[in-house]
């Protein structure tokens, strides 16, 4: 019988288990997401235009409601 039944059957909880997080390696990350950006170098220009037009709408949605 496994430890997890014999708990089970004695009604306690389960064991809690220990949480490991992943080990974050910021330099690494910086080159993924250079890499990325030299491979389409277009994604700035669309993030950029689509902040520009969701702010754009915002304002007029604004203007619309307190006219």
């Amino acid at each position: 019988m496994g430890e997890a039944k014999r708990r089970k059957e004695l009604g306690l909880d389960p064991r809690p288990k220990k949480i490991v997080f992943p080990e974050f390696n910021k330099e690494e990350v910086k080159k993924k997401v250079r890499a990325f950006l030299y491979k389409y170098p277009i994604i700035p220009f669309i993030f950029y235009g689509l902040a520009i037009i969701v702010l754009i709408g915002g304002l007029l949605s604004i203007i619309k409601i307190y006219k």
